[in-house]
């Protein structure tokens, strides 16, 4: 179990890296929005479907490339009206059983669909049918790598479900419904705003 641990920490790190990186294309896809709003004022005929579509790929990007990040911080949306009302060991096993049964047989089935769909395009030089538009290839390729590091970071979420539940290692999300989590971000702010009183004061 303990080589298992090791593997699960590396594919977090590779993932946390990966998800911390693309962020940044969400500023480059802003600032390329911003100047294509901007030049189809100032001069409509240096204006090209390739910026639109850039900024397509960049938010892809981003949001394809921080997916399997989500995860490992266990931020995606869940319903909280079963799951929040179960002891903290039923909860294990239905976080271990949906890990199982729901993410992995999806995210698998995506990356097997989604990398021959991203080769094919990549194959025949595919180009968007837009005037000026990009090659097809590089948004399926995204696509499919996104799908294929969730697949990757479901094994590694297993697998640290797994040594969670035999007690070797500590839980590293322990649950917080909405209510205790809105509490916690209501003292945080009250704190803040007591420091900034009191520099204030000083």
């Amino acid at each position: 179990m303990q080589g298992l641990l090791a593997l699960s920490r590396l594919i977090d790190r590779v993932n946390t890296a990966i998800g911390k990186a693309v962020m940044w294309l969400i500023l480059a896809s802003i600032l390329i929005s911003a100047g294509n709003a901007v030049i189809r004022k100032i001069s409509p005929q240096l204006a090209s479907n390739a910026w639109l579509e850039l900024q397509w790929y960049l938010f892809g990007a981003a949001f394809m490339g921080a997916a399997a990040y989500t995860l490992a911080q266990n931020e995606h949306i869940r319903i909280d009206i079963f799951y929040g009302g179960r002891s903290r060991r039923t909860q294990h096993w239905i976080d271990l059983f949906g890990h199982i049964f729901f993410l992995m047989p999806f995210v698998v089935l995506m990356s097997w669909m989604l990398v021959p769909y991203a080769w094919q395009a990549y194959k025949i030089h595919q180009i968007s049918t837009n005037a000026g538009g990009l090659l097809i290839w590089p948004a399926r390729a995204i696509l499919a790598a996104g799908f294929i590091l969730l697949v990757i970071q479901g094994i590694s979420e297993i697998i640290k479900k797994i040594a969670v539940m035999q007690g070797l290692i500590e839980d590293p999300h322990p649950f917080i419904s909405a209510h205790e989590a809105a509490e916690l971000e209501g003292a945080e702010l009250a704190k803040a705003v007591a420091e900034l009183n009191e520099g204030r004061r000083k």
